[in-house]
């Protein structure tokens, strides 16, 4: 496909089992991912531990949410344009560079006794900065590695390693907490980012090995790129959807339960540190590996805007039932399946979204999903968090799946109606 053509989305068939693992770029990009998302988790388990003992402040616990997504709100649109402008292979390089800067310079202040609660806050900003530059340009190489044929497994597959680092990430985090201490235990961590940056300098994907060569990329307008990009979001039912999936989920959910597991926990008999408390961190994160796993080696579900409304739905119901719940195992049941659904309405709309982005300015739609599915968690602490203080953590969780549930069931009334199934 020549990269000046707007791709679209024709009917398709169901790929095969684990189709983008045939492909090796594939194969390097996703692990050398799943290693960066290790690295990133290692470092909020270190980093967080450690400014918790030195201020125990409240404050900068609340500070280190915002600041985690704030820059997804404000710099996924410019820094989609960026990747449309620019090799996306060195965009990446750039927030692997961050990211190991980040996590030396907090190791570096911890070692010498210096860290000050300013230090902290600026390092938390630039942590968000670098996922930033890493989303949207990882996404648009993806899409150059496996192409639209291959793309809805990559997607999947992707998500699925990510989930993983996700879910080891504590672990190795305590591990090296532990064993190496939290300076030393940051040095090492840094390492881990390291072969991501060595694979992309000579890695065969990007602009000047597209077909046809490297095309004429659009010029930076600043807010004129947003207006632009809004207008081709606009004229695309798919694209205005799963925003509207994306951004609601994110508004009203996101993450934020997690924050409010330790009142969970503590409800369901299990607020003490140990196993049990562990499990229920980790048990949607498993739920999404699970779920990429067999979705992918099943080919059950094609990527389809109603198909992907309905699991938000079913995610509501399971998350709803998780907030409900008065007992451990119901609650770890829920749970993984709240990750399991989540996982896999997450990477179908995210495929449907690059099948249905023009080429040429596939970072700046990109940009706007992540603003969207990203960015908008920035304020899902309101519906969740501050609610909760108010009516408790119980209620505002199951209240927010409601109202989420009903706005989905609407999205999939308007699908039905428009044939976009």
């Amino acid at each position: 496909m020549n990269a000046s053509t707007p791709s679209t989305a024709p009917a398709r068939r169901a790929p095969a089992s684990f189709a983008a693992l045939k492909d090796r770029g594939f194969r390097y990009f996703a692990l050398l991912s799943a290693a960066a998302m290790l690295a990133d988790n290692v470092e909020h388990v270190i980093t967080y531990y450690a400014a918790f003992r030195r201020f125990h402040s409240p404050w900068l616990g609340g500070f280190a949410v915002i600041a985690h997504w704030m820059p997804f709100l404000v710099l996924s649109i410019p820094v989609g344009a960026l990747t449309d402008r620019f090799d996306p292979r060195r965009m990446i390089q750039a927030s692997m560079l961050l990211f190991m800067g980040v996590s030396l310079t907090w190791g570096l202040l911890i070692l010498t006794d210096t860290l000050q609660i300013w230090h902290a806050t600026v390092l938390l900003v630039l942590h968000g900065v670098a996922g930033v530059f890493w989303l949207a340009p990882s996404q648009v190489l993806l899409y150059d590695i496996v192409g639209p044929g291959r793309i809805e497994s990559a997607v999947r597959l992707n998500a699925t390693l990510r989930y993983l680092g996700t879910l080891l990430g504590p672990a190795l985090g305590s591990a090296l907490l532990l064993g190496a201490g939290p300076s030393r235990g940051l040095f090492i961590n840094a390492l881990i980012y390291l072969p991501f940056f060595l694979w992309l300098v000579a890695a065969p994907y990007g602009p000047k090995f597209r077909a046809g060569g490297a095309a004429v990329r659009p010029a930076l307008r600043g807010f004129a790129d947003v207006v632009a990009t809004f207008r081709v979001v606009r004229a695309n039912p798919v694209l205005v959807t799963m925003l509207l999936l994306s951004g609601g989920a994110a508004l009203l959910i996101g993450g934020a339960y997690q924050a409010q597991m330790p009142q969970f926990a503590q409800d369901l008999g299990h607020g003490d540190a140990g196993l049990t408390y562990g499990m229920l961190l980790a048990a949607d994160a498993f739920g999404a590996l699970v779920g990429g796993v067999t979705l992918e080696a099943s080919g059950a579900l094609r990527s389809r805007p109603i198909t992907a409304i309905g699991l938000a739905m079913l995610w509501c119901v399971a998350l709803g039932g998780f907030a409900l719940a008065d007992s451990y195992p119901l609650a770890l049941l829920c749970l993984f399946a709240a990750g399991f659904l989540e996982l896999s309405f997450n990477s179908m709309s995210q495929a449907l979204i690059q099948l249905n982005a023009p080429n040429e300015l596939r970072g700046r739609v990109i940009g706007v999903y992540s603003m969207a599915s990203l960015g908008a968690r920035t304020f899902s602490g309101v519906s969740v968090g501050i609610v909760g203080g108010v009516i408790g953590v119980h209620y505002s969780l199951s209240l927010s799946a409601l109202v989420l549930l009903l706005g989905l069931l609407a999205l999939w009334r308007v699908c039905s109606r428009d044939h976009l199934g």
